[in-house]
């Protein structure tokens, strides 16, 4: 339209100047002369609109080489984008497949059968694994300090051994858990012989007192245990309960997913969330994930080309699942922490039960050479233990996924 109108302009003013009449002059010999002084405006008219045709050429080819630029620019951008995304998203399926598997195996975790077995062989009242019985001793320190060794004097004695006996085998105290039952035995049988010494002249308060001091030092030993036991165990329980949180928010964050992506969202049920989850990758895995965005990019190619900028604006749903991925990143960070947590746990029993084993060899109830030979066990149970939990785990297997995932950059 502008050259068109430059155009009329042009042959506007070169008709008016064809068009316009001769001047005619008298010169000194009386004869008069044609002069045509328009020629030379009309010349310079038609330069300038000539030059001014040029230059908005010019302009115009600037301007469509920079709309080009721009445009190709864009078809880039885009390009760029939706790569990123796709990229983004392929590892994320990878990485929610890792996570859940992950927090289920340490969920699972308390120590390991080897391990379980030692401590609950040390708290056996009947075990000899420290080259004694609990029950064998309580009997004889009854016999000995209560009874002054005349429990085969008279039937007085011999029920009052019978009975302590008794309480030893009590089953009640075989359905302790934990670290209690020597506890639990050696509490009873004190309260017995309390009732006992009110009826029998012979028990007074100086024998039990004895009694009680020589107890002590078994108690001292299984009360240390106890203590390494339960805070091991409220650490695991603490441990797990957030475990369990981790999981809950995973499950939401693949829901919301899987919900963008528009897959069939995963049935819970009555079912665990960690059941849910593996039965729903059987679907929602890397390999079909990939090929989710291959007909993607099929369904918008225009010959031989894709069209990304609506790929992108008519899936805002991509961008979305892309723009939340920083959230799962930092689940894969609470995860790693969590799983440290869970050998640091594991380092504090093994320094609390290795205290409990040398205060039994301060105490007198077990010589040295058999409390090295135990902590030595017990040393070797626990690196097993951690090299076996690590091998299952595979954290590093988690670490090189989510490096993968370009979380920072967001896409609007």
């Amino acid at each position: 339209m502008r050259y068109l109108t430059l155009l009329l302009i042009f042959l506007t003013g070169f008709q008016l100047a064809n068009a316009q009449e001769p001047t005619k002059v008298q010169d000194p010999n009386n004869e008069l002369k044609t002069v045509m002084p328009q020629v030379r405006a009309a010349d310079t008219t038609l330069r300038r609109i000539v030059d001014e045709l040029q230059r908005i050429t010019d302009s115009d080819k600037q301007n469509s080489n920079a709309i080009q630029g721009l445009l190709q620019g864009r078809e880039i951008d885009n390009i760029t984008k939706y790569e990123l995304i796709r990229n983004n998203i392929v590892y994320a399926s990878e990485t929610y497949y890792l996570l859940n598997k992950k927090i289920i195996d340490l969920k699972s975790r308390t120590t390991t059968n080897n391990l379980d077995v030692f401590i609950t062989s040390l708290n056996n009242p009947e075990s000899k694994e420290l080259g004694f019985s609990l029950s064998d001793r309580i009997v004889e320190l009854v016999e000995k300090v209560v009874l002054k060794g005349k429990a085969d004097k008279d039937e007085k004695n011999g029920k009052i051994v019978e009975s302590t006996k008794s309480i030893i085998a009590s089953p009640i105290f075989q359905s302790f858990t934990s670290l209690t039952p020597p506890l639990a035995i050696a509490n009873s049988v004190m309260n017995f012989l309390h009732s006992v010494s009110v009826n029998n002249k012979e028990i007074n308060q100086k024998t039990l007192k004895e009694f009680e001091k020589e107890l002590n030092k078994y108690v001292v030993y299984y009360s240390a245990l106890n203590d390494a036991n339960q805070k091991f165990e409220y650490g695991l329980n603490f441990n797990k309960d957030q475990l369990n949180l981790l999981h809950d928010n995973l499950y939401d964050h693949i829901m919301f997913t899987a919900s963008a992506l528009k897959y069939q969202l995963p049935q819970r049920g009555n079912k665990s969330i960690g059941e849910t989850l593996n039965d729903f990758f059987f679907d929602f895995k890397k390999e079909k994930v990939v090929v989710f965005f291959n007909d993607l990019e099929t369904k918008y190619t225009k010959g031989k080309k894709i069209d990304y900028e609506a790929l992108l604006r008519e899936n805002p749903n991509l961008k979305e699942v892309n723009n939340q991925l920083e959230d799962l990143i930092l689940q894969t960070k609470r995860f790693e922490n969590l799983y440290n947590e869970y050998f640091t746990l594991l380092d504090s029993y093994y320094g609390k039960v290795n205290s409990s084993l040398k205060i039994a060899q301060d105490n007198g109830l077990a010589d040295k050479s058999v409390i090295d030979a135990k902590q030595g066990e017990f040393r070797n149970l626990k690196d097993e233990a951690v090299k076996e939990i690590q091998a299952s785990i595979n954290i590093k297997e988690l670490y090189n996924n989510t490096d993968k995932i370009k979380y920072r950059y967001r896409i609007f």
